[in-house]
């Protein structure tokens, strides 16, 4: 088998589009193109049918009732809804006074998340930003411990998108039910990837994208539980009653009908798919650590998505990094934050130092990956990281037993 370069390894920013869902989106851009808000004529049937069938398909994937699932653009939409809709249904207090509800969270969430609860801290909201400790998890005791008398919302997502580490989602709904406060956890890394009950697991509100699952972008679904308990939210805009009136605006069917079958597609070979990248990634793993010192798994050590790693480089810069591999398409962080020149802030959450967070790739692979391809990943890497390091003198320091951390710089 022949190489193909540039190969791809930033499956967690966004997936290519799987052939078999290309395929059933066609009809419905030129043949299918009908609305399915028109209820008067076989048009507007045969796409509230193709809606009706991609909303149990997303609703199989997660254990769900189809009346739960409502279509969104994406995760960050799902995300607002699920969680200025919900601490507006749920607030103690009217709009524009102080004390109207407590919310829980963590400074390691997708800004889809954080920038959300900030808005909810100028509208009179108390919002406790959860820190975990450097293996990057968040447990039902650091919620528990968190949670008044006044708490309305907890959001904790699933799986990290930057360092893959898996939050304790079912023992944290536990609690919220014990509780009766509604739990929201943004599942965009996760959905299609790992196994997912949001019965068993105690879900209320629960957000993700199709992009992320080998679907197309522009669509995505947020999960709202229908009973026990029934979960109630303030609409975002207002329009033609759309989506049970969670999210008015003509259905973007092509986009639906894709997610419904990617959907489809990740519950029939997502034990397979799960198994493979694992060893895909362990293969990544040692095979660096082997030929790479001064290195530095992120996260957890096994409690990380399959598929997933962030690897810190002592002594080199993960952008310098990044161009010395250029036949490799890797991230130095979230796709949505990365333009920046600010290390981390996911890392930064961990306790990793701005020396190590700067030097840190973020590799995550996906349906199509293969061992040709890691292994020119290992070799590429390892001779990235020589080179760089031959130009530092810090590594010199380095390797004559020089302790960096103490050395005093005179400013000039």
């Amino acid at each position: 088998m022949t190489l193909k370069l540039p190969m791809y390894f930033d499956h967690a920013a966004t997936t290519p589009t799987d052939p078999r869902v290309v395929e059933a989106m066609l009809p419905y851009f030129t043949e299918k193109f009908g609305n399915p808000g028109s209820r008067n004529h076989c048009f507007g049937w045969e796409a509230e049918d193709a809606t009706k069938l991609a909303r149990k398909q997303v609703a199989d994937l997660i254990g769900a009732d189809p009346k739960e699932i409502i279509f969104t653009s994406g995760s960050t939409e799902a995300n607002n809804i699920a969680i200025k809709g919900g601490a507006s249904m749920y607030a103690r207090k009217p709009a524009g006074e102080a004390g109207r509800g407590h919310v829980i969270t963590d400074i390691i969430e997708h800004k889809a998340v954080l920038d959300p609860c900030k808005r909810l801290q100028k509208e009179g909201f108390d919002v406790t930003y959860l820190e975990p400790g450097p293996d990057g998890i968040i447990t039902r005791r650091m919620v528990e411990n968190a949670m008044r008398d006044d708490t309305i919302l907890v959001s904790i997502m699933w799986a990290n998108n930057e360092i893959g580490t898996i939050n304790e989602v079912p023992q944290i709904g536990a609690l919220c039910h014990e509780k009766s406060v509604i739990f929201h956890t943004d599942a965009t890394q996760w959905v299609g990837k790992m196994p997912t009950d949001v019965n068993a697991d105690g879900i209320d509100l629960l957000s993700f994208s199709g992009h992320k699952m080998y679907g197309p972008k522009g669509v995505g679904a947020l999960y709202v539980r229908r009973r026990r308990p029934r979960v109630r939210l303030v609409a975002l805009q207002e329009g033609g009653g759309q989506e049970r009136g969670f999210r008015s605006g003509t259905l973007n069917v092509p986009g639906i009908v894709g997610l419904g079958t990617a959907c489809e597609i990740c519950t029939n070979e997502m034990d397979s798919e799960r198994e493979r990248l694992l060893a895909l990634r362990i293969r990544l793993e040692d095979g660096i650590v082997a030929k790479v010192p001064e290195v530095q798994i992120n996260g957890h050590a096994d409690k990380r998505l399959p598929h997933l790693t962030n690897i810190s480089f002592g002594f080199v810069e993960g952008e310098s990094l990044m161009m010395e591999c250029k036949d490799i398409a890797m991230s130095s962080g979230s796709a949505c934050t990365s333009a920046s020149l600010e290390p981390s802030y996911v890392l930064k959450g961990l306790g990793v130092g701005d020396e190590l967070a700067h030097s840190s790739l973020r590799m995550s692979l996906g349906r199509w990956s293969s061992e040709q391809e890691i292994d020119y990943a290992i070799e590429t890497i390892a001779k990235g990281v020589e080179r760089l390091r031959a130009l530092s003198p810090l590594w010199d320091m380095h390797n004559e037993g020089i302790d960096i951390s103490k050395i005093e710089w005179a400013a000039h």
